[in-house]
């Protein structure tokens, strides 16, 4: 999330932009200090209700189963609960078939208990088919289990049981430590134990720990069973990076420490920690779970990665015929941003479902862990950063100096600010993306705009042709302005879609009139709105380029009266 409001070319200089929602800002970048962060997890987010996809109402200011066994030599893995054969391996994969299978409806953390009576992390943040990984435990409790659950529809349960641990030992880990330079929080935990994956499909999973004795208590722990190849089908890509830079566990994050202000925040953050949101998910539940959900309802072929993934692997992309960005999807490598660019200028159609996507610039480094296990990102101390001297792009936002990239040249839109909570206002009803929606210009769905949001703003580079299918009006800070919602095509047939708003994926299991306050006020009408619109993008963008079949039909000058 950024924290600075900035339109203009102007303005992709360091240092411009005004502050956050609270007026509190550090002197050196317009930077919103840690409360203004906390405030945007807090409400921007909300705590997961007990389906584990719901949010609460504000906006914030600022800116398969099989036999799977426990780990090496250890007996009693209990089995897949209805005992067959999953559909996996990176081959074949087939999401119809895998969700056709009996959910488990009970995967939710229900009984979270005392703060660290259980927490866990993995030493991977993905891994292939068949691969293990390390799991690093926590805990209070004399013992605990872990029970592994893929995340999909299911029916609408949400998540399927592809294995669970025997009891395991329970151990309290040292307490962490903090790097002086970097202010990074680093655990040296024992592991605990390895997690054989044999024929768990692939796909995102959270596991559960449950504490048995003591005080109690679940956590989650989350990670992907990423796909070998992904030709031919839509890739789902976790947005991990993002999940740590906002990870304030240990009480240091990539916005703010204990003091609460931005100039003791971490300039690096480690994987190797468990996440302190949303009992140990990250922020996947709010801004990933319910487009997961959609997409293997629809029964499309899909792929899944992680950012560190894309990042890694340049031909990972290679022929796939779309790639997902998700809810929240802020903090890049150059590297996935580079790839992701590839893939579209190959024929590979580009989803941005959220706001403030591809903003800020970061480096991977090693942990003792492992490889890209450390997320670099010193902003506006990058003259500080070792790697930074040693000749690495400055781990700034990408449209700031030096090496100013802004993300428009992706995306199509650009980040222009938060908070706001503002109608989503349809402009362009008759575009293929509303068909079955039943709109007209004009019409209004309330909240659906929040808590950041993007538009298309023709003082950066902006890839022409580009539609404008909704033109809504904000007041971002007493400023006026315009959320947009885009889609754009290029010479190689591939189609980019950006919502535009941070709450579309959120929006996706809205229910109700809204006055619960649940999911920000959004109501029924908004997630039909965003669902159907949704539906119609991921079977065109499935079917291949989009741009041959919906090639764009510019509309920047009778929307904005210019340009």
């Amino acid at each position: 999330m950024d924290q600075e409001h900035m339109s203009g070319p102007a303005a992709a200089v360091e240092g411009t932009g005004a502050g956050g929602g609270d007026g509190a800002v550090d002197g050196g970048d317009g930077t919103v200090d840690g409360t203004a962060r906390r405030r945007f997890l807090a409400i921007a987010t909300g705590a997961a209700t007990a389906a584990g996809l719901g949010a609460a109402a504000g906006c914030a200011g600022g800116d398969g189963g099989g036999n799977l066994r426990a780990g090496a030599g250890e007996k009693g893995a209990a089995p897949a609960p209805d005992g067959k054969p999953p559909a996996g391996g990176s081959q074949g994969f087939d999401v119809k078939a895998e969700n056709a299978r009996p959910g488990n409806a009970d995967w939710a953390v229900t009984k979270a208990g005392p703060a660290r009576a259980v927490e866990g992390f993995a030493d991977k943040v993905s891994v292939l088919p068949g691969e293990s990984f390390g799991l690093y435990v926590s805990t209070t409790a004399p013992r605990f289990t872990v029970s592994a659950y893929r995340m999909g529809w299911y029916a609408g349960a949400r998540a399927r049981l592809v294995w669970r641990s025997q009891a395991l030992t329970g151990v309290r880990q040292p307490e962490h430590t903090v790097d002086p330079g970097t202010r990074m929080v680093r655990t040296r935990w024992a592991r605990t134990t390895t997690v054989e994956t044999k024929d768990w499909p692939e796909g995102s999973y959270l596991l559960r720990l449950d504490a048995q004795g003591g005080e109690g208590g679940q956590r989650f722990v989350p990670v992907t069973v990423r796909s070998a190849a992904t030709a031919g089908r839509t890739v789902v890509v976790n947005a991990v990076a993002t999940w740590q830079a906002y990870n304030r566990w240990g009480g240091y994050g990539s916005y703010d420490g204990p003091s609460g202000g931005y100039a003791s925040r971490s300039l690096a953050v480690s994987f190797d920690r468990p996440y302190e949101y949303d009992d140990g998910a990250g922020l996947f539940l709010v801004y990933e779970a319910p487009l997961i959900a959609l997409a293997e309802r629809l029964g499309i072929p899909l792929a899944y990665a992680t950012t560190t993934d894309v990042a890694r692997e340049k031909r990972l992309l290679e022929g796939a015929a779309a790639v997902l960005s998700l809810g929240h999807d802020e903090y890049w490598s150059p590297e996935q941003r580079a790839h992701f660019t590839a893939a579209r200028d190959s024929g590979t159609n580009i989803a941005v479902l959220g706001a403030n996507c591809c903003f800020r610039r970061i480096r991977l480094e090693a942990s003792e862990l492992g490889p890209d296990r450390t997320l670099v990102c010193y902003k506006s101390s990058y003259a500080q950063d070792p790697g930074f001297k040693r000749g690495h792009p400055a781990t700034v936002d990408f449209r700031s100096a030096p090496g100013a990239d802004p993300e428009s040249s992706l995306l199509g839109v650009i980040y222009d600010g938060y908070p706001v909570d503002a109608p989503y206002v349809v402009t362009h009803p008759g575009h293929w993306l509303f068909e079955g929606t039943g709109v007209k210009a004009g019409d209004r769905f309330e909240h659906l705009v929040g808590v950041e949001y993007d538009k298309v703003d023709t003082g950066f580079t902006t890839p022409r042709p580009i539609e404008i299918l909704a033109h809504s009006p904000v007041v971002c800070e007493g400023r006026p302005s315009h959320q947009d919602t885009a889609y754009y095509t290029v010479p190689s047939g591939a189609g980019v879609f950006a919502t535009g708003t941070m709450r579309w994926v959120e929006a996706l299991d809205a229910t109700g009139d809204g006055r619960s306050g649940r999911n920000h006020g959004l109501d029924a009408r908004s997630g039909a709105l965003t669902t159907r619109v949704t539906e119609n993008l991921l079977r065109a963008f499935a079917a291949g380029p989009a741009g041959r079949s919906h090639p764009a039909q510019d509309n920047v000058r009778a929307v904005y009266g210019g340009s």
